[in-house]
């Protein structure tokens, strides 16, 4: 890796949640030395981060006051209003010319608040969202979309290169979400696709790790056929993305398509399987237990 200039590690940095992605992304910003203040609500859970390198903050405020930058990745549309609107937040306790970055999947809607906050503080704003999973958390191959002003996307992008590898500008605030909400449309798809798919296998006799061998290189191939579907596989349901918080996607892109006068049936019929899911108790497990709806 080309060795950063001394201005871009001067550059501080705080990290609003530490989750399953947030504190991979976390640790490639302390592998490429930059100086990362931490706050997530569990204090057990950044301990590794700790170690590492991170400071700890014991609030949201005390780590967005010396930041430059301060990233969010956090988990409900609720949660992102509370971080940066309420006395204890990102605004009360910012400064002028600070950038913030939220990485949360949330509605454009609270972009376009944020950004429009943002600028009578006379601060800057990105909203972009993340696909990837786990795995491209880890590996730092995360696909980033992003919405705001195309100068602070260029002046953001050898920060945000450090954990994504395709980083594209969509447009103006709330664009990087809305494109967040495309990609959950197809990953909702995929999903059903892919566990329907395995149930026939299971149920039709074949060995379904074999069949995976035939057909995730043609033109049934995914991201989560070839990802998640080793998983289903080994019964293995821990999350590289919650139940939940996939839930919680589902519903903000069928408001705003309904908003915008579509009608998209496979998304209702993902959202209402994955809303089953979630009131059987599956919220803390990843998407790939959608295979229970149909071999339990």
């Amino acid at each position: 890796m080309a060795q950063r200039s001394v201005s871009m590690h001067q550059e501080k940095i705080a990290f609003i949640g530490t989750g399953v992605m947030g504190a991979s992304i976390v640790k490639h910003l302390l592998k490429a030395s930059y100086d990362v203040t931490i706050f997530t609500r569990t204090k057990s859970k950044a301990d590794s981060l700790v170690e590492m390198g991170a400071k700890w903050a014991d609030t949201v405020g005390d780590a967005v006051k010396g930041a430059d930058i301060v990233f969010t990745m956090i988990g409900m549309p609720s949660d992102v209003e509370e971080v940066y609107f309420s006395e204890g937040g990102i605004f009360a306790n910012g400064h002028h010319s600070q950038i913030v970055v939220d990485m949360t999947t949330s509605s454009p809607d609270l972009a376009v608040k944020i950004a429009e906050k943002a600028e009578q503080l006379h601060m800057k704003s990105l909203d972009a969202p993340v696909s990837g999973g786990d795995v491209g958390a880890r590996n730092g191959t995360l696909s980033i979309m992003c919405g705001g002003e195309k100068d602070l996307f260029d002046r953001l992008l050898p920060v945000l290169s450090v954990f994504g590898n395709q980083i594209i500008y969509q447009g103006a605030a709330g664009s990087g979400q809305h494109t967040k909400m495309c990609n959950q449309i197809i990953v909702a798809g995929n999903m059903i696709g892919a566990c329907e798919s395995l149930s026939y296998a299971m149920k039709s006799g074949l060995n379904p790790d074999t069949m995976l061998q035939s057909v995730v290189s043609g033109a049934a191939g995914s991201f989560c056929l070839s990802n998640l579907g080793p998983r289903i596989i080994e019964g293995d349901y821990e999350p590289g993305f919650f139940v939940k918080h996939f839930v919680k996607d589902l519903n903000i892109a069928l408001q705003e398509s309904e908003r915008l006068n579509l009608n998209l049936p496979g998304l209702k019929l993902a959202r209402q399987t994955y809303s089953e899911l979630l009131e059987q108790g599956y919220g803390e497990k990843g998407t790939q237990v959608l295979i229970k709806h149909y071999i339990d």
